[in-house]
């Protein structure tokens, strides 16, 4: 059996908490699209984390989390997180990351931050993490995936290729300075590919022999149902696909699985970024509220 848990709002709508009480009973928690532009905060105890990558089901040992295909990543930031777990005892070798999963590189922060900058007034004001970028390239066919990390000639031949159309668009069109293979080549396979490889995996097969054994899994959303690409408040949105829909095409997993969709709402609406909010409140019952609800984001602190 299948349970996804979207946001109803615009996020922050305490999803890391209603996935950190459900996860205790799961087999698996996958998170399935975003990337380092959102996160959940989980208390245990007294201790606070705050995950953007890794799925919160991470901090119970029986738990298998699945970082699937339909997230993009930073490689250095996972990484950073594992890191932050393991130093606080939270074992991360359960953790299975599909190889189809799109790199965020070097180039995709470069023009996040370009085109927000062009945009002026009109801007999305996004984290300027280089997400949208990644999902564009994605849609273009222009992307590396997670998989083409365990071949160091296979990255080198396709971020070639890529190079050849992005460096004229960073130099002519925003002014910006150019990426050679060998560059990044070397920062990804140097620091990335040996500690990376051993959770790459075939997350679809892995969720399918885990559906047919009976096993239960848990689908973490990221953002909310007014920031999904197609459903929310274009064009001031996410570049994914966070209703519970995402959780088919961002896993593999078809929807005769997805037995049980919950939807988590707060009493109050609060969004971050640019964008439509005719409810905003500007005066100090607004400021009253962000300061007793703590809202502010997870990784962006906006």
């Amino acid at each position: 059996m299948a349970t996804v848990v979207v946001g109803t709002q615009w996020g922050d709508e305490g999803k890391g908490k209603l996935v950190d009480l459900i996860a205790q009973r799961m087999d698996y928690v996958v998170r399935y699209q975003g990337g380092h532009n959102a996160g959940h905060t989980v208390v245990v105890g007294k201790k606070h984390f705050a995950l953007q990558l890794i799925p919160s089901g991470v901090l119970y040992p029986h738990v298998t989390p699945v970082i699937g295909n339909g997230v993009v990543i930073n490689p250095f930031v996972l990484l950073d997180e594992i890191d932050m777990l393991e130093a606080r005892n939270i074992n991360c070798e359960k953790l299975k990351i599909s190889g189809n999963a799109h790199l965020i590189l070097p180039h995709h922060k470069e023009l996040d931050i370009a085109m927000e900058r062009r945009l002026g007034k009109n801007r999305l004001d996004t984290t300027k993490r280089g997400i949208g970028p990644t999902y564009a390239d994605k849609a273009t066919r222009l992307g590396l995936r997670i998989q083409d990390l365990l071949d160091q000639d296979i990255f080198c031949e396709k971020l070639e290729m890529i190079l050849k159309h992005v460096n004229p668009l960073l130099s002519q069109v925003y002014h910006r300075a150019e990426y050679t293979v060998t560059e990044i080549s070397q920062q990804y396979f140097q620091k990335c590919h040996a500690r990376l490889a051993p959770y790459i995996t075939d997350t679809v097969h892995l969720l399918h022999e885990a559906l047919e054994s009976n096993k239960q899994l848990l689908f973490e959303g990221a953002q909310a149902t007014f920031l999904d690409l197609d459903h929310g408040t274009y064009p001031f949105v996410t570049s994914s696909n966070c209703t519970a829909g995402g959780a088919c095409t961002g896993s593999g997993v078809g929807p005769r699985y997805m037995q049980r969709i919950i939807g988590v709402a707060k009493a109050y609406l609060t969004r971050v970024g640019a964008g439509p909010f005719p409810t905003e409140l500007f005066d100090a019952i607004g400021d009253q509220l962000v300061a007793t609800g703590h809202e502010y984001g997870t990784n962006t602190k906006r």
